[in-house]
């Protein structure tokens, strides 16, 4: 999906990356706000305020961690530590999210949904592991289901859609439990036939 929608949407990122190159943005400084903007989408999910952390997360936060690797280009300060930074502050952001997703589960005393949570964060780490892990052996990783846009996305359609209808939150953790646990296994199993 994200290679579908990068060209589409680069005469909207251009312009944006041209703005923040000129006043020497420091694309790892970024990478951080979108951090911090995403543990502020999770205290507000765990605070029931489901739909604004969704807001938070998919108009502030998102837009960021797209921004961040073309300014690094157009600036042409991308290099091993950027990656590094950008790969370590997003499963920290997903976590956070997520935290607050267990959180007001937990708030609710629905334990089966705090216990999928778990499974999705688990899911998650594992998904991006095993990528990673992959590449550092020279190998493809990137396939499977479920990326980390597809985790996004699905997350942003859930909190929006339980301020209308509460269930959806629960029906998303699901989702996103099962999910990203099997497109870790995609993964598993892709690179087990290739070697």
């Amino acid at each position: 999906m994200e290679p579908f929608l990068r060209p589409r949407l680069q005469f909207i990122v251009d312009p944006i990356v041209s703005v923040l190159a000129r006043w020497r943005f420091n694309p790892n400084t970024l990478t951080f706000i979108g951090l911090v903007l995403n543990c502020v989408a999770g205290l507000l999910i765990a605070n029931s305020y489901l739909a604004w952390g969704g807001f938070v997360m998919t108009c502030l936060a998102m837009p960021l961690d797209g921004l961040d690797g073309p300014l690094a280009r157009k600036t042409g300060t991308q290099g091993k530590f950027g990656a590094f930074w950008d790969s370590t502050l997003d499963r920290y952001a997903e976590s956070a999210l997520l935290l607050g997703l267990a959180w007001y589960f937990l708030s609710l005393n629905d334990h089966i949904s705090v216990l999928m949570t778990f499974f999705a964060v688990v899911g998650s780490i594992m998904v991006s592991y095993c990528r990673a892990k992959a590449e550092s052996l020279g190998l493809n990783g990137e396939v499977g289901l479920f990326s980390r846009f597809g985790r996004f996305v699905l997350l942003a359609v859930g909190l929006f859609a339980s301020g209308v209808f509460p269930f959806a939150a629960v029906i998303m953790v699901w989702l996103l439990a099962v999910l990203s646990n099997i497109t870790a296994m995609q993964r598993m199993m892709h690179i087990s036939r290739i070697t």
